[in-house]
């Protein structure tokens, strides 16, 4: 009989893997082997942990220890220490900042303590490779308790009254999307799930793909039942190699289990399901546009109504759900729709999870209650801005979304909350700004995605972002005339007015957003020729105030081109004629002597400076 003292739950979701966690594993086989604890001790490889930045990352049960940044050369000390002496190494274990006490338990951690798991109730806890280990953790039983103890009108009944909504983007009742494809009458349906996750910085679907395939198929399969359909795709991006051999391995095992396929759990229902690789095209994440690829066609949206619940897939009644709401599906079936309200609002329940990155100390997958504050997210979990420096905003929604400032962190995540602030919750990204950003320069890189991104059939999308990018562009090049912002504001709105799918729809969000909360910025660009933040080079003075310069070197260590020159102790200069405004001197700079300036500025600094109160460097 196996006799295992520990397990050693190691990550290798996309992000640890990349860090290493290959050689991590081989390590600690051989080190354990040397050992003679290769029997006692068993490496399990699970999917994503969740915290990326801290990768790669192994927690060990039952003790609950967590480890992080495990290297190989780390790996002799760490089983020495840990599983010959029998005390944790606390050199790879977490710290408080402030603390130097290390905290041994995983509850204790600021970045997992204040998250509460449904969708993400397995990460770092099984093997996705292994269905016995999904079920284990009662995976399946909601597919069982669906198919032989419910009918499909009850099924769509406790979705509906759990108020899960959609987490794709829209937000649109789960339930009531059944419920209009079970009762249009059709010998064929589609159950269709949506892995194209393109959003940039957002990792929401990817992980849980890899981490629980199982929890997907079993979400599928009980949407299928209650609608009526017996065949289903899974649409993935092919940039997911990973997820889509996990998903692969997950139907062979689900199918020879008897859990997919004909006859399921020999409740007469039958069950077929397919992975469907899409190339990448921001837009296949629309629904009619997905359903048109996977026909083989150019993915492009096409007018609704009719909708896909009685015209989709095939011109056959079809659901489309995305991955996170399908893995909400079985712990609802399973625990009842009272259950799952019990966290979150009244019009947004249950939990929500975010790819929380950017300028961010704890970038990561967080599973959180719809409800909670934006700024428990950012500093509690997050562990606030990187290198001490000061929030600006945080986008949310992805290239759809917003930037939501500083003086509204205290809203709670809700549907309703995040729109009124001119975001939008969308799948799940959550890019954190420090104020080092250009908000200008941020929608004109949110721009540059959708205009790229947009499939040109109509005109407001095709050629209006395409205008709003030309003259963001021309903004942050100094070219910027009084009248812009009146024509972006007008143009935005006609755009989200008239566009056919929801990327045009959505596409102006960042620039009505940014100048929402941050039109001085705008102001200072094409009044001033002057970017605040010093990100656009050709609006962009930089100079050392002599009174405040230490002459310590660093920034003429770390220019690029030359362009500082001193002596030490003697304060430093900038020669502008050779500065490429590249703000490496104001980033490696410690003592906030570095002035940021118009372009071409040759006037007295400080009294520009006292006129405008801002160019100094915040503090760090």
């Amino acid at each position: 009989m196996e006799k295992v003292r520990s397990h050693l739950m190691l990550c290798a979701g996309t992000g640890c893997v990349a860090s290493g966690t290959a050689k991590v594993k081989t390590a600690l086989e051989q080190e354990l082997a040397k050992k003679g604890l290769a029997e006692e001790i068993k490496i399990v490889l699970t999917g994503c942990n969740g915290y990326c930045a801290e990768g790669p990352v192994m927690a060990v049960y039952p003790e609950e220890i967590f480890y992080q940044k495990v290297t190989p050369e780390e790996v002799p000390m760490l089983v020495e220490e840990h599983f010959l002496k029998g005390r944790p190494y606390q050199k790879l274990m977490f710290r408080e900042p402030e603390k130097k006490a290390a905290i041994p338990g995983m509850k204790d951690i600021p970045f997992f303590k204040h998250q509460v798991l449904r969708v993400l109730r397995n990460k770092g806890l099984i093997d996705p490779e292994k269905i016995e280990e999904y079920i284990a953790r009662d995976g399946y039983q909601a597919a069982a308790k669906a198919l032989t103890e419910m009918t499909p009108e009850e099924i769509i009944k406790t979705v509906k009254d759990s108020g899960l909504r959609g987490r794709g983007g829209a937000g649109f009742s789960t339930g009531l999307k059944w419920e209009f494809a079970s009762k249009v009458p059709s010998e064929i349906k589609f159950m269709l799930c949506n892995g194209d996750e393109g959003d940039p910085g957002a990792f929401m679907d990817r992980s849980v793909m890899e981490a629980d395939p199982h929890s997907v198929i079993e979400g599928m399969v009980i949407g299928a039942r209650a609608i009526g359909a017996h065949h289903g795709y899974i649409y993935v991006r092919a940039e997911y190699p990973l997820a889509v051999k996990r998903l692969r391995m997950a139907i062979d095992q689900a199918t020879e289990a008897g859990l997919l396929g004909k006859n399921i759990l020999g409740s007469g229902f039958d069950f077929e399901l397919d992975i469907y690789l899409g190339a990448g095209a921001f837009v296949c994440g629309e629904e009619t546009a997905l359903m048109r690829s996977i026909e083989g066609k150019r993915g492009m949206p096409r007018p609704r109504p009719p909708f896909p619940a009685v015209k989709g897939l095939w011109d056959k009644p079809s659901v489309l759900n995305n991955v996170e709401t399908l893995a909400q599906i079985a712990p609802i079936i399973l625990n009842g729709s009272a259950w799952y309200r019990s966290l979150g609002t009244e019009k947004s329940a249950g939990t929500k999870v975010f790819a929380l990155t950017g300028a961010v100390n704890n970038v990561g997958l967080v599973e959180v209650p719809m409800g909670i504050p934006l700024r428990t997210i950012i500093y509690d979990i997050g562990g606030g801005i990187k290198k001490g420096k000061k929030f600006k905003s945080v986008q949310l929604g992805g290239p759809s979304g917003g930037c939501i400032p500083e003086h509204l962190l205290d809203i709670p995540v809700t549907y309703e909350d995040i729109v009124a602030t001119g975001a939008i919750v969308g799948s799940g990204g959550m890019v954190v700004m420090d104020d080092g950003t250009c908000m200008v320069g941020t929608a004109k890189f949110f721009l540059e995605f959708t205009a790229d991104e947009s499939c040109g059939k109509c005109t407001p999308c095709r050629v209006g972002t395409k205008i709003l990018l030309d003259m963001l562009t021309d903004i942050t090049e100094g070219k910027g005339k009084e009248s812009d912002i009146a024509t972006l504001e007008d143009l935005s709105r006609d755009i989200i007015t008239t566009s056919l799918c929801g990327l045009g729809q959505t596409a102006p969000n960042p620039v009505l957003s940014t100048l929402r909360y941050f039109k001085h910025e705008y102001e200072s660009h094409i009044h001033q020729k002057w970017c605040r933040a010093g990100v656009c080079r050709n609006l962009t003075t930089f100079w050392i105030d002599e009174k405040l310069c230490k002459a310590c070197g660093a920034c003429l260590r770390a220019c690029p081109s030359k362009a500082v020159v001193g002596e030490k102790k003697v304060p430093h200069k900038i020669i502008q004629e050779l500065c490429v405004h590249c703000r490496t001197c104001f980033d490696t700079c410690k003592f906030n002597s570095i002035r940021i300036l118009p372009a071409g500025f040759d006037g007295d600094p400080n009294e520009f400076l006292a006129k405008t109160a801002v160019g100094a460097k915040e503090e760090k």
